[in-house]
């Protein structure tokens, strides 16, 4: 059996207070955000509970949501740090990729990283992300201190949703039309 401390369950109550606010979110027609499940190719399961034991992963998975936030089409990935610092060894290429894609296509990619440390969420465009990635590219840092984010990004936990994040996706948004 897993322990509450085991890699598979790292970052589950970031995900489970995000679609939270996601229910809330729909409830009051303001987004439609979905989670976007990994997928497996089961290789044991017990016969009994239908639990799986062992599974593999089908192909590498893109974002953990995507959906639409009044008519803006959105795809995000939630992240955790303990420390000061975030690695972007937590972000994998093919996610990058993907959100450049879906940035390409005039959609809003971005990350939501909860700073275990701070008790602060942070919510990072994807403008921001690849910044930081180019910068660890080009031989600099390879994660992000905390003291280099904007402030202005922090999710402020506020109105009876967990993590209140259509504040700072609108500050993103107002972001992009003054540097067009």
């Amino acid at each position: 059996m897993a322990s509450w401390k085991s890699r598979g369950l790292r970052g589950s109550m970031l995900e489970e207070m995000i679609n939270i606010t996601n229910s809330k979110y729909r409830e009051k027609k303001l987004a439609l955000i979905q989670k976007i499940p990994t997928p497996i190719t089961p290789i044991n399961i017990d016969k009994e509970s239908r639990q799986i034991s062992l599974a593999y992963f089908e192909q590498k998975s893109t974002v953990d949501y995507i959906g639409v936030v009044q008519g803006i089409p959105v795809c995000f990935d939630a992240k955790e740090c303990a420390g000061d610092t975030f690695s972007l060894n937590n972000v994998h290429e093919h996610q990058l990729l993907f959100m450049n894609e879906f940035e390409e296509q005039n959609g809003v990619a971005f990350l939501l990283i909860y700073f275990k440390k701070h008790e602060t969420y942070y919510y990072m465009p994807y403008k921001e992300l690849a910044y930081f990635w180019k910068r660890a590219l080009e031989g600099g840092r390879k994660s992000i201190r905390f003291d280099e984010l904007d402030p202005s990004y922090q999710i402020k936990i506020m109105n009876g949703v967990c993590i209140h994040y259509l504040e700072q996706l609108q500050r993103d948004l107002i972001s992009r039309e003054n540097n067009t």
